[in-house]
């Protein structure tokens, strides 16, 4: 199996719930997306980013990440999923099936 094997590249699918009840609040909920999108993630649904990974290693350094920004309060479930289990992901919009679009990163490889 090669290096760049559909079955090693990764994908980590942050979900997330965060108190927004005070200004304090909905200001560290703002900086964890920021946080995430300066980290490479994008928005998939609201409150559910995505970012694509190497590998397990670099999937690992990312929950670090997230978990040390987490705010006070915060709920986050990380899924990390392969390449392959990626492209298996069946979306609607309404009743309409999506046709599944890489986010931007994927483009570098």
């Amino acid at each position: 199996m090669s290096e760049l094997s559909g079955y090693r590249l990764m994908w980590i699918m942050t979900l997330f719930d965060l108190p927004v009840g005070t200004k304090k609040e909905r200001k560290a909920a703002t900086d964890f997306r920021k946080l995430l999108l300066d980290q490479g993630f994008e928005m998939a649904q609201f409150s559910v980013y995505m970012r694509f990974c190497s590998g397990k290693e670099q999937t690992e350094t990312y929950c670090k990440r997230i978990r040390e920004a987490l705010p006070e309060g915060g709920k986050v479930d990380i899924l990390a999923i392969t390449d392959k289990q990626y492209e298996n992901i069946i979306s609607f919009s309404g009743h309409v099936r999506q046709t599944r679009k890489n986010p931007d990163q994927f483009t570098l490889f």
